[in-house]
């Protein structure tokens, strides 16, 4: 299939309304006052005013704002990153307490440069959030920590309720639109979450309108729950600016419509499919009864074994 080479005019409904209300405005001078980063802002999401102004939810970036991959679809800076900011899991579990919320996602930048892909800040991240915010479900989006066993041990022995890590693309995109990443190397990453945490609910996110056929799509489900993944989010590729990669086509709402029914017939628990729709979009609505009741059963674990090693597979 050729490439578009071509700008492709956003249909209506991918417009969007700006609402800079107090809930965003002061969501974001919280965000400047202890120097943290979203997602939502680094990736140029279209839904950050309609989270930050009527959700009151953001997705905290975290390991700095400097990305070691270069994805071609990503907007988030690529270079050499800073050295590890610690007090960063204490700052984020404070504005989390602040703003009052009770589900928060938490990803960070691809960090190539440490040996564990900062699986040990993450993982702190998740135990300070819990410290502060006991009520609080948490959802993490790493990345794939170069597809490290270990790293990814120490970080589940923290407990999230939702693990979230996402394929972005079908299986003969996945060179040309992601940077070191693999298709496969995600999915056994995804699989091996449920070896080490079975009833923690999985999730993972496909963009589309990069080129992809329909039966890529649906061989894209079905890799996903052969590697029992629960829960999928399906959203439309936007060109983030003229150097990254041109969107081939935009799928119109009753296309999402359908790839969610077949989704659904496919096994997940869950899915949220639609032009803006994007990996931590309405993740509040996500959390499932099971996962609050492992969050439960997790604060009673470090009560009672709080100097022990804990199981936390359940």
């Amino acid at each position: 299939m050729a490439r578009n080479t071509e700008y492709i005019r956003k249909p209506e409904w991918l417009k969007t309304k700006i609402n800079t209300n107090e809930s965003y405005t002061g969501l974001k001078k919280l965000m400047r006052e202890k120097g943290l980063n979203t997602v939502c802002e680094e990736a140029r999401c279209p839904n950050i005013h309609e989270c930050w102004s009527e959700r009151k939810t953001a997705t905290f970036m975290i390991l700095g704002d400097i990305c070691t991959r270069a994805c071609r679809f990503c907007a988030v800076k690529t270079g050499l990153p800073n050295e590890l900011d610690w007090n960063e899991p204490a700052r984020v579990a404070e504005s989390v307490k602040i703003m009052g919320l009770k589900h928060v996602v938490v990803t960070a930048v691809a960090r190539d440069d440490l040996n564990d892909g900062g699986a040990a800040v993450f993982a702190e991240t998740v135990r300070a959030i819990r410290r502060d915010v006991p009520g609080c479900t948490i959802e993490i989006l790493p990345s794939d920590m170069k597809g490290d066993y270990e790293s990814l041990r120490n970080l589940m022995s923290s407990g999230p309720d939702i693990f979230n890590h996402n394929i972005e693309t079908v299986r003969r995109l996945t060179p040309r639109v992601r940077a070191r990443a693999t298709y496969d190397r995600s999915l056994q990453l995804l699989k091996r979450v449920k070896e080490i945490a079975p009833t923690t609910p999985t999730k993972s996110s496909l963009m589309v309108g990069l080129g992809e056929t329909k039966e890529e799509i649906i061989q894209a489900m079905d890799d996903l729950r052969a590697h029992d993944v629960d829960i999928m989010t399906i959203g439309q590729y936007l060109q983030p600016t003229k150097k990254h990669l041109t969107v081939e086509r935009y799928y119109h709402p009753d296309e999402f419509a359908e790839l969610k029914d077949i989704a659904m017939t496919k096994g997940f628990s869950h899915c949220e499919a639609g032009p803006l729709v994007r990996s931590s979009y309405h993740a509040d609505e996500q959390v499932s009864q099971a996962s609050a009741q492992r969050r439960i059963k997790y604060m009673q674990g470090v009560e009672e074994q709080e100097n022990k090693e804990v199981d936390f597979t359940f």
